[in-house]
Parts: structure tokens; sequence; C-alpha cells
């Protein structure tokens, strides 16, 4: 089944102003054109900014890396969904292993995040991923499964018909480390597994879901090649031109 090919970069905690207006120039000017969808998720402070530098190119789209759990109020520091919807996000990431692991972010606040990402018109990108210890133990499956099933159950199949899935290892964020091919399809075989069993084999079928987790320029053409792999959810080699070469490695 032809599923939208998709490549998201997440800056994280990255770059000045000055430095993230020229990345996001040099991306939109080197990027190949082509089918693949291209979303650029910066820090809170950049995303007018970077919106402006992408508004040239309708085949990208901005992001951003987090929501807070309610619309607004007394919350200083924190970002409202529809704050982000104003400034030009279509995207927000939801679950992000950094947020489960430094934040201690649990079930409650994504289905609370992801509420308020779709009632403001935002597409949660939700981030499931077992920890090294949980893989040692053959528990992988289970608790990607687990990831899954708590959300699903809070959203009806026309909520989730917005949403892409990201599967990120979380031993292999940052580390260097790759999970091979196989183990990456094996995996998203396994969440789309969940999605039949959830839904249906349509939903399923249709359902984008991307590899987070030191995906480059050397692996990303045969991580792609991949049946259940629609493109990725890239890190550090987002803060450069490697970016762009991924981009191109469908």
């Amino acid at each position: 089944m032809n599923r939208q090919k998709i490549v998201a970069g997440n800056w994280k905690m990255n770059k000045t102003l000055q430095e993230a207006k020229c990345l996001a120039e040099l991306i939109v000017n080197k990027a190949p054109h082509n089918d693949v969808k291209k979303i650029i998720i910066p820090p809170f402070p950049f995303l007018d900014s970077v919106s402006q530098v992408l508004s040239s190119r309708p085949d990208f789209n901005l992001g951003a890396q987090n929501c807070h759990i309610h619309s607004s109020g007394a919350f200083t520091g924190e970002v409202s969904a529809a704050m982000l919807q104003s400034v030009g996000c279509s995207y927000v990431l939801i679950g992000h292993s950094e947020r489960r692991q430094y934040f201690k972010e649990k079930t409650p606040e994504f289905v609370q995040k992801i509420k308020l990402a779709l009632s403001n018109g935002l597409s949660p990108i939700y981030c499931v991923g077992e920890t090294l210890e949980e893989r040692k133990l053959n528990r992988h499956f289970e608790i990607i499964t687990e990831q899954l099933t708590s959300i699903l159950s809070e959203f009806k199949l026309d909520e989730f018909s917005k949403f892409i899935i990201a599967y990120e290892p979380v031993w292999a964020i940052g580390t260097g480390e790759t999970a091979t091919s196989g183990q990456a399809q094996e995996m998203h075989a396994h969440i789309r597994s969940v999605l039949i069993d959830f839904y249906n084999s349509a939903v399923a079928g249709h359902t984008p879901i991307l590899y987070g987790g030191s995906c480059n320029p050397g692996n990303a053409r045969e991580l792609f090649q991949c049946p259940d792999v629609d493109g990725g959810l890239i890190g550090g080699a987002s803060l450069n031109e490697d970016f762009c070469s991924i981009i191109g490695s469908f």
C-alpha cells in the first residue's frame, strides 16, 4: 500500500535564532523536490522565523516539540496547542522518549495533549519506544503494545486518522547505535499489527510509521526500503546538510 513518505527533523534544544534561520534556509535550498513530506521541528522561540523560511516550499511543514496539557492559564513557561497553531504549526511531537525520561510524562498527559492538538488542527506525531533494559528482557513488543493501546483506547477512528506514529528505540537515540533494518522492520510490522487489531487493516495500512534512532545518510536508504518503515524522525542529522541527504534516501 502506498503511504505518505515523511522525514521530520527534531532540532531539540539546539541553535540560536540566527543559526536556526540559516539552517532552515540551507535545508529549503538544498532539499530534493520530491513527494516526501518534510517536517521541521525547531525550538519554540524559532517557530515563527522558521515558518517564514519554509513558506517558499509547500512540501515543507512546521512542527513543535511539545504542547501543554491545558489550553490556557497560569502555566508560566508553557506553550499551548492554540499558540502553536497560530504561528503556523501543523504537527506536534507527543510522548517523545526525552519527555518520558526527563519530565516523567505518562499516558494521561499524552492523551490530554493529543486531544488539544487535534482540537486545534494539529496532527500528533506520537512516539513509542523501549529502553535497552526492556529489550534485553525481551519485553520490547509488550512495552510498545502498551504504549500504543493505552493511547488508542482514548481516540475514535476519525481522530486517529490524523496520527503519525514514530518508533524510537531509546537505546539508539543519540548513542550512535541504530536498530538494524531487520529490527526496525520487525517492530514497525508489530506496530501495524497492533493497529490492525485495534482498528482495522485499512487504517493500519494508511498510518505512517517513522523510525527514529540515529538515522543518518549512511543507513537511511536501507531503513526506508523496509516495507513498514515510512520515513524517519531525525535528531542529530537534522541539524546540518545531512538532513537533505536523508530526504533523498527513498
